[in-house]
């Protein structure tokens, strides 16, 4: 079963209902984020706006992955970005659910839906790391996005919205995040480079 569900990741139907997911799941990313983009708006520059969404960023980088896998195509300096940044923001998500969840949070229906649908999101990144062409460059962008962002996020005071008990934690939060910017860099590259042993 496992085997021919490995086989299965880059067939057309594989990937077209991917595609679709990841596509209606962005979408839905940044409909969530309608409320921080418009608080941004109005008190901060409006260049910060392409730094606030970051899952649907990450979602939406990897569904143009996919569709250039459909076409039969690899952009390596995009799926570099693309699966840093959509298993970065896909773990910071499940964390911060979690973490919510430990200091007293409420479990609802949205959030195990949030939860199931963000590790979703690391776990296709992780599944497609046999097929990235990343390059040294693609992964420098990848570095510069996801830690610039950081900085935004955590300086600027972009970040997404935190649960409420998280919130006296931003600081730890945010130095949690810098620390899973390294650790998904790394990750991708070990996969990627594993993989590519294996093939040899």
């Amino acid at each position: 079963m496992w085997l021919w569900f490995l086989g299965s990741l880059k067939k057309s139907w594989f990937l077209w209902t991917l595609f679709f997911i990841n596509f209606f799941g962005t979408i839905y990313g940044f409909y969530w984020y309608k409320d921080q983009l418009a608080d941004v708006a109005a008190y901060n520059s409006p260049y910060l706006l392409l730094f606030v969404p970051d899952s649907p960023t990450g979602s939406g980088l990897f569904t143009l992955v996919i569709f250039m896998y459909i076409l039969g195509r690899n952009v390596p300096i995009l799926e570099a970005v693309a699966s840093v940044t959509n298993f970065k923001y896909g773990m910071w998500a499940v964390g911060v659910i979690i973490a919510g969840w430990s200091l007293g949070n409420e479990v609802r229906w949205l959030d195990l839906m949030l939860l199931a649908s963000h590790l979703g999101m690391a776990v296709e990144s992780i599944l497609y790391a046999r097929y990235y062409q990343i390059t040294w460059l693609g992964l420098g962008i990848a570095a510069l996005w996801v830690l610039n962002n950081d900085f935004l996020d955590y300086v600027m005071e972009i970040h997404p919205y935190l649960p409420t008990p998280l919130v006296p934690y931003t600081g730890i939060v945010g130095l949690c995040t810098v620390v899973l910017s390294l650790l998904s860099i790394a990750t991708i590259y070990y996969l990627h480079t594993r993989a590519n042993k294996n093939q040899v």
